[in-house]
């Protein structure tokens, strides 16, 4: 009896997640109709509608809250119908990311795509080495491997995929196809990655997720847990790392950003702390979020506190 009752609860959550997958597919693929800027700008009036009242918007108000005790309930719900919207944009430039990304490596500042940074993307793919870029679920971040490709420089990305399957499978097709090398994260995926680097080759990690058995740190001023893989694959390797993002403008326009490689914290015998650059991580996504807070997925858990709620 007991058997058959969880046969039955597992097949009614993978009958849900499979309903819930073909209705995203079905909303994406009635949005290709439209033109594009009409179609982006209706999921994200959407979004703002449904967002509000899914169970989810508790979370991400608390979530605000905490992260900005100074900001007025008005700022705060502000802050999280942006996100929503956001969100929604995401959901919407997935369908559209051929004709968004429509950037030349020979007409810099043409169309919709600004790169700050283009000479570190040329200095990476001339002079072949190791090493990490790393970066946050902000702006669009799908496009930064992409824009990389666009300039040769090709990395081995490590991603999680969506806790839906039949959406993750679809996610990872659409990545696979247009960001190159991609590696889900789990217990081998290091082993992926340092084979990467050891060959001289470079990977992307976002690091702004949750992570249950991390290194202690803080986030927003809160303890948090956090990834500790980029800062063992530096120490491992020597390589250098630098932070990159991409930046959501008006007019459905994105800035994407590589800055300088960061100098990585190291302990009195001279080796990397990685405690300390986990640390360093955390400090440099929360500066690029208290810039344009609208712009992260509050949503997320990323304090393991949706249990407390």
């Amino acid at each position: 009896m007991k058997l058959f009752i969880t046969r039955l609860v597992l097949a009614t959550r993978r009958f849900s997640q499979w309903a819930v997958a073909q209705f995203a597919f079905a909303f994406l693929t009635l949005l290709k109709i439209f033109p594009a800027d009409p179609a982006i700008n209706f999921a994200d009036r959407l979004m703002r509608f449904v967002g509000p009242k899914t169970s989810r918007h508790k979370l991400m108000l608390t979530n605000l809250r905490n992260a900005f005790p100074e900001k007025s309930e008005a700022e705060i719900e502000a802050i999280a119908l942006g996100s929503w919207g956001h969100m929604g944009r995401l959901a919407a430039e997935y369908v559209f990311l051929d004709r968004l990304f429509d950037f030349d490596p020979d007409k810099p500042g043409e169309g919709r795509i600004e790169v700050s940074g283009i000479p570190l993307f040329l200095d990476l793919r001339d002079n072949p080495r190791p090493f990490i870029v790393f970066s946050a679920h902000t702006g669009n971040f799908e496009i930064l491997p992409v824009a990389g490709a666009a300039f040769g420089l090709y990395v081995t990305v490590l991603f999680r995929p969506p806790n839906n399957p039949y959406i993750g499978e679809k996610v990872f097709a659409f990545r696979a196809k247009r960001m190159g090398k991609l590696v889900p994260s789990h217990a081998g995926s290091s082993f992926a990655l340092a084979r990467q680097l050891e060959s001289g080759g470079g990977v992307g990690v976002l690091v702004d997720q949750k992570f249950k058995k991390g290194v202690s740190t803080q986030f927003f001023g809160r303890d948090v847990k956090t990834n500790p893989l980029l800062a063992k694959l530096a120490r491992q390797f020597e390589c250098d790392v630098y932070p990159a993002r991409c930046i959501r403008l008006p007019g459905n326009r994105f800035r994407l950003e590589i800055e300088p490689r960061v100098d990585l914290p190291r302990n009195a015998a001279g080796q990397l702390d990685v405690t300390a650059t986990a640390q360093l991580l955390n400090n440099k996504v929360e500066s690029w979020v208290r810039e344009y807070p609208e712009q992260w997925l509050w949503y997320h858990d990323r304090w393991n506190i949706k249990r407390e709620l």
